[in-house]
């Protein structure tokens, strides 16, 4: 019968529907088994490198591991995607058949529900045998509606839950796509420095060890300083040295916000949002790489924009996938430089001090002990 028929096409499509679901889910894990074990090896592979010399042939298998690390990464994640867009198309489809399928048999339940009344069945029939096959049948068919009605919603709520799934998989693969980009960059930029020495990379390590114990001392209070008089709010107070100063390899200012315990806070809780930089904080300058800038305070900056953001605060992009990490864990302040100016200029008014700290060479900076808090900024890689 017409009825029979429509009710064994709405089990078949639901049985489909389920069967497919199950099969993408099951490849999708049976796929990923051979990526994770090879990003397990490269994971391994990296910390039993950072655990042996600091020689520039390590650091360079360092990056290679990270490279290849992230490459499967990438590997990893777009075949995730794909399944998933697989995935999606069928539930699509799915979902079209299931329907149509809903919207073929609504007519004709709408038609069967005019007789369903037992006693117009009995009289509208032929015979009994044809009333009771006919009621029978609607029986099924409302039973049918309702277990269609669920698996609709349910197949629709899944739908939308993986479209969710594929644009954080989206976000992700760009992720690592552009991560992919500094880790390249950033070996690039080693090898260009060091010329492929080892010898130069040991002076250039040394160098950042100095440099970093200088600033630990500056933050600790131990610089020899003189009182310079009192500043107002955006006055200068510096110059940034161009070129290369002592321990540093290029120009910029090492901007430091230090609390009464002489201890270091983010830069970026207090300087104002909305001022034109350049991110250059991972292997080249541009967009929003490496690390974030998010400025949320209400102090002027203390050079002018439009603005080079070279390193942030805290675990830095650089401590992550760099060789400074060897130095240090953390970054104590932000490296910043300006295309337009090398003056440097009190971000809010106090005491100026102009100090220095020996370490091989004079590292030199100055201070100011702001008028309205227990603060304090740091200014270094200057000329005063």
């Amino acid at each position: 019968m017409k009825y029979g028929k429509i009710l064994f096409s709405f089990i078949f499509l639901i049985t489909l529907f389920v069967s497919v679901t199950t099969f993408v889910r099951s490849q999708t894990c049976n796929n990923s088994d051979e990526c994770t074990r090879l990003i397990d090896d490269y994971n391994n592979q990296i910390q039993k490198l950072q655990g042996q010399g600091n020689t520039l042939k390590n650091q360079i298998a360092q990056f290679d591991a990270q490279i290849k690390l992230t490459s499967l990464k990438i590997a990893q994640t777009e075949e995730q995607i794909n399944l998933l867009s697989g995935r999606i198309d069928q539930i699509q489809g799915s979902l079209g058949s299931l329907t149509k399928a809903f919207n073929e048999r609504a007519v004709e339940t709408y038609k069967m529900s005019k007789v369903s009344d037992p006693f117009m069945l009995l009289i509208s029939a032929n015979n009994l045998n044809e009333a009771y096959s006919t009621f029978s049948y609607l029986k099924k068919i409302q039973e049918g509606d309702r277990n269609l009605i669920d698996r609709l919603k349910k197949a629709q709520d899944t739908y939308e839950e993986e479209k969710v799934d594929q644009e954080d998989l989206q976000t992700k693969l760009a992720g690592q796509k552009k991560n992919l980009d500094l880790q390249k960059g950033a070996k690039a930029n080693l090898l260009s420095i060091t010329k492929n020495d080892e010898k130069k990379y040991q002076t250039l390590l040394a160098q950042a060890r100095a440099e970093f114990e200088a600033i630990q001392a500056i933050i600790a209070g131990k610089g020899t300083e003189t009182e310079a008089g009192q500043v107002s709010e955006g006055q200068r107070i510096a110059n940034i040295i161009q070129g290369s100063s002592c321990n540093s390899g290029g120009s910029h200012l090492h901007f430091i916000v230090r609390k009464q315990d002489s201890t270091a806070d983010s830069p970026f809780t207090y300087l104002k949002s909305g001022i034109s930089y350049q991110n250059c904080s991972g292997s080249s300058c541009g967009g929003n790489d490496g690390d974030s800038f998010n400025p949320s305070g209400s102090w002027n900056w203390p050079i002018q924009s439009n603005i080079k953001f070279n390193q942030g605060y805290g675990s830095t992009w650089a401590v992550r996938n760099t060789w400074v990490g060897k130095i240090y864990n953390f970054h104590n302040g932000i490296d910043i430089n300006s295309d337009s100016s090398s003056e440097v200029k009190a971000v809010r008014a106090g005491k100026l001090y102009q100090g220095s700290y020996n370490v091989g060479c004079r590292l030199k900076y100055v201070r100011v002990d702001h008028d309205d808090s227990d603060l304090d900024t740091l200014y270094l890689h200057i000329n005063y």
